[in-house]
């Protein structure tokens, strides 16, 4: 409407004013009105400024259609721009598109010219629409364009326009004018077109937060910096939910810091849902608007959980004028970054609930980031400050709510940090304000020494998409294979840093490089177990006495890997070649994720995405066509299905042993390492494995460096009465035995002779007979012992035959060869052939095993072991004298006639002092085997 020629009343639209009650008002560049409505509005608003549009002729002649609206009102371009959040945006891309009727190819000067009085004609219209002036006014988008020309399929678009064209057009300052850096999709169909067009943004800094008008209101307070302020960060898992939130608030007002700042990310799987719904809307599928109504009622379903009265109301309200006015089909950035006003919003209203005042800040106001390479984006810190300065002049609350997540560009575009986003805008402010610490509240309990949760169906590649919280482990399809990682109390920068590399998802390393400058804490805490004290990580000296168990502190893995093997003799000395190589893989867009070179030059090898390694070949091959012709490269190999391991420590380079260790636990473990790479900094050492053995390899190494020297996988056969008797002794014994002497004993395995029980982390002593029944397996002795063969990440394996059998004995070699240790109160492997005795004794001795049968005589009591210090310290045994039969013993002692001789049997039996079978010693059998 113009001051001459106002809208229907019924449609009126009036300038924002604080004393206009119209239902229909300018606000943040949306209308607050109901959708009918506003379709109405526009829809005969349109045809009025068309009509005035088409009255006004400029010097050059151009005019505008007028009739286009109303020729093409259920066309998909009309229904498109009734869905614009924003009129002029709606108008200027009916105004633009008006020319589709014409047939002859537009020349440049008329699109030029026609262009020229729209914008013209715009101005004049903001300029006289707004009190305020239209440079309060946000506008979604402009659209600038012409049609596809009919004869030549070309756009013939305002070709060469940039912000310095448009922005006097309409008389603002550059600045507020963006070009986007996407054409919209250009589609050229059988007796049909869509316009092609270059996208425009006007734009000036939102006012979202509660500090509004900042460039109007008055200084009132400094921004303070120091200890006095805490940061926290809270991920989406921490506000998925109403009674999340109001844990949130509670945590917050706990806080004793003088000053708190509350970084938060969207509620969980929003920031998803906005992605979606907007490539949806990219896409032209209708369907967006359904995912845009499950937002609005997951945050409505939230709210009014969370809040009540004025409070809820106002939030809803300004709900549904967001959800409204901005779900375009652009502006992703601007439209996924809702997530965190909304979530920043209710947990600012639920802090005030409980009477604490707090204020929350839209951090598009605050955070200045500069778009760099590789997607991502650089702050600009001094920008930054001096635009916190300048919100915390108008709005010096001691508790601030701000958005994660989004920030501006220097030209006030709204934009994203992208994934891992809120934490780093944490640290960024944490950094400004010279935070005492940032804490980053997730749903574990700080960082684990390696993946807990790892195992052969739970594998991440490098460059997939993580979770947009930090510290967050996907569900195993599988149970847990790394049961033996510990949390770890310290970790400094650059270990967190590796390890974020390396595929754990601890930080992202961009998130430790604003608090490195002053040395600002970052602690990770579990919302959900706040007695946990989390892990801290800081500028620390690390393993300063070189301790070999403490230099390593984690193992990380990446999975999805190939290996490249460059390799010739003619590579030697030939400067250049690296670079060519490296040249190669970056023109084809891959990742290199590790580098490997032999000191003679004569290969170079390094690792790459599995998905990227195809183009990789190719392009070498491509590159060095004619040095593999002329025999100067011998070959480009390349490895598929390889994994990296990394071990992680500061001090690694001040301890010796490490990678004789770590290389000695894989040997052991039979892995075999494609490749070695590390650095002079010693931060870690990286080794490239298949992944079929990344699991094991992770299991071996980390065993080898947390758990106890004298870890033994014990497997139990038979679970008799010897077994059963030795089971419960273990039970009561293995904490003591762990606390005193170090000994770590977990029995993997419980056999009998119809049903076996297995474990990958140890059996729970304390129910293995219930466990031996709900959840046994047949009995298979090959498969049991390869189970506890298997177990390559515990130093020391042991089987204990609690049997009488002699099929059971006649595989102790076997056992002894495979560098299983073997305890036996069996005597028939020692009474048997005398060769076979003399067979097991030698290949103990050679394998640097274990055959011990002290049980097998003596009752219990230590006869052979006394009898062997005895005669290797120069004794001679002259004779021995004894009782041999405890069974025949105890049966004469107590026939005394009164009762059947097989009675006194059966309860010799009953007490356990007989063999299994009481014949062998009633016949003499067990004697002769003892002597």
């Amino acid at each position: 409407p113009t001051k001459d020629s106002p809208a229907p009343t019924h449609a009126r639209l009036a300038p924002r004013d604080s004393a206009s009650s119209s239902r229909v008002s300018w606000r943040r560049g949306a209308l607050t009105a109901s959708p009918p409505l506003l379709r109405s509005c526009l829809f005969l608003w349109f045809s009025q400024i068309l009509q005035q549009a088409s009255n006004h002729q400029p010097s050059n002649g151009a005019t505008v259609n007028p009739h286009w609206l109303s020729q093409h009102h259920s066309s998909p371009i009309r229904a498109r721009a009734t869905a614009l959040s924003h009129p002029y945006a709606s108008l200027l891309w009916a105004v633009a598109a008006a020319g589709n009727s014409s047939t002859q190819r537009p020349g440049p000067n008329s699109a030029s010219q026609q262009t020229r009085s729209c914008c013209s004609f715009l101005r004049g219209q903001l300029d006289s629409f707004s009190g305020e002036g239209a440079a309060r006014m946000t506008m979604d988008r402009l659209l600038i364009q012409r049609p596809l020309c009919p004869v030549s399929g070309s756009a013939a678009v305002c070709r060469g326009w940039t912000t310095s064209h448009i922005a006097p057009l309409l008389g603002r300052p550059r600045k507020w004018v963006h070009q986007s850096s996407s054409r919209l999709a250009m589609q050229a169909q059988a007796g049909s077109c869509r316009p092609a067009a270059w996208c425009f943004h006007l734009v000036q800094p939102c006012s979202r937060s509660e500090a509004v008008s900042v460039e109007q209101a008055e200084p009132t307070a400094d921004l303070p910096k120091g200890d006095m302020w805490s940061v926290h960060k809270f991920g989406g898992t921490c506000m998925g939910t109403s009674q999340r939130i109001q844990n949130v608030a509670d945590i917050v007002l706990r806080d004793p810091s003088d000053r708190k700042l509350v970084v938060v990310s969207a509620m969980s799987k929003v920031t998803d849902m906005m992605y979606n719904l907007v490539n949806k809307a990219q896409s032209r599928d209708d369907s967006y608007i359904t995912a845009l109504d499950e937002v609005f009622e997951k945050h409505m379903g939230t709210a009014k959980d969370l809040l009540a009265g004025e409070d809820l109301a106002r939030f809803l309200s300004q709900l549904h004028t967001d959800i409204t006015g901005h779900a375009t089909e652009s502006f992703s950035d601007f439209v996924v970054g809702y997530g965190e006003l909304w979530s920043a919003e209710m947990l600012s209203y639920a802090i005030k609930k409980s009477g604490t005042p707090c204020s929350w800040m839209d951090t598009r106001e605050v955070l200045v980031v500069n778009p760099s390479g590789s997607n991502q984006v650089d702050p600009d810190y001094l920008e930054s400050q001096k635009r916190l300065e300048k919100w915390f002049a108008r709005c010096p609350a001691e508790t601030i709510i701000a958005t994660g997540f989004i920030a501006s560009t220097p030209d006030n575009i709204p934009t994203t940090l992208k994934r891992d986003g809120s934490d780093f805008s944490a640290a960024i402010i944490g950094s400004i304000v010279k935070a005492r610490q940032v804490t980053i509240w997730t749903d574990v309990d700080g960082v684990f020494s390696a993946d807990p949760r790892k195992g052969c169906n739970h594998v991440k590649s490098l460059g997939e998409d993580l979770d947009h919280e930090v510290g967050v482990w996907e569900e195993p399809a599988v149970a847990s294979e790394i049961s033996e990682a510990v949390i770890l109390s310290t970790l400094s920068y650059q270990e967190a840093w590796e390890m974020s590399y390396f595929g754990a998802n601890v930080l992202h390393p961009r998130t430790i490089i604003p608090v490195m400058k002053y040395n600002i804490p970052i602690v990770i805490r579990n919302i959900f177990n706040t007695s946990s004290p989390g892990t801290m990580i800081c500028q620390q000296p690390a393993n300063e006495n070189g301790d070999l168990d403490a230099c390593v502190k984690a193992f990380a893995t990446i999975d999805k890997l190939a290996l490249v093997n460059v390799e010739g003799t003619g590579m030697a000395g030939v400067p250049g070649t690296a670079s060519a190589i490296f040249g190669a893989v970056k023109d084809v867009g891959a990742n290199v994720v590790m580098i490997s070179q032999a000191s003679s030059e004569h290969s170079v090898c390094f690792a790459v995405p599995e998905k990227e390694v195809a183009s990789v070949s190719a392009a070498l091959h491509v590159r060095f066509r004619e040095a593999l012709a002329a025999g100067r490269l011998s070959k480009v190999e390349v490895i598929h299905n390889c994994s990296i391991l990394a071990a992680v420590g500061l001090r690694m380079a001040s301890t010796p042993g490490v990678s004789a260790t770590l290389f000695d636990a894989l040997a052991k473990a039979n892995i075999n390492v494609r490749a070695i790479a590390q650095g002079c900094s010693e931060y870690n050492i990286t080794v490239v494995l298949k992944e079929e053995d990344c699991v094991r390899a992770l299991r071996a190494a980390h065993a080898r460096f947390f758990l106890s020297k004298t870890t033994l996988a014990v497997g139990i056969i038979g679970p008799g009465l010897i077994g059963r008797t030795l089971l419960n002794q273990l039970k009561d014994q293995a904490a003591v035995l762990k606390e005193n002497m170090n000994i770590d004993l977990r029995v993997m395995g419980i056999t009998g002779s119809k049903t076996m029980l297995l474990s990958d982390i140890g059996i729970d002593l304390t129910q293995w007979k219930q466990k031996l029944q709900s959840e046994a397996e047949p009995a298979n002795l090959d498969k049991f012992v390869h189970h506890l063969s298997g177990n390559h990440f515990f130093p020391n394996r042991v089987l204990v035959d609690c049997t009488a059998d002699t099929s059971v004995a006649s595989h102790y070699y076997d056992w002894l060869k495979k560098g299983i240790h073997v305890i036996t109160p069996n005597k028939k492997a020692n009474s048997g052939p005398l060769d076979r005795y003399q067979k097991l004794r030698t290949l103990q001795r050679a394998s640097y095993t274990h055959y011990f049968y002290e049980a097998t005589v003596g009752a219990g009591l230590p006869i052979i072991s006394t009898l062997r210090g005895l005669l290797e310290t120069g004794d001679n045994i002259l004779c021995i004298e004894g009782i041999f039969s405890g069974t025949l013993s105890y049966i004469f002692n107590n026939f005394e006639g009164a009762r059947t001789f097989s009675d006194v049997v059966a309860e010799a039996k009953e007490a356990g002092y007989t063999e299994p079978d009481p014949r062998d010693d009633l016949s003499g059998t067990d004697v002769a085997r003892k002597v």
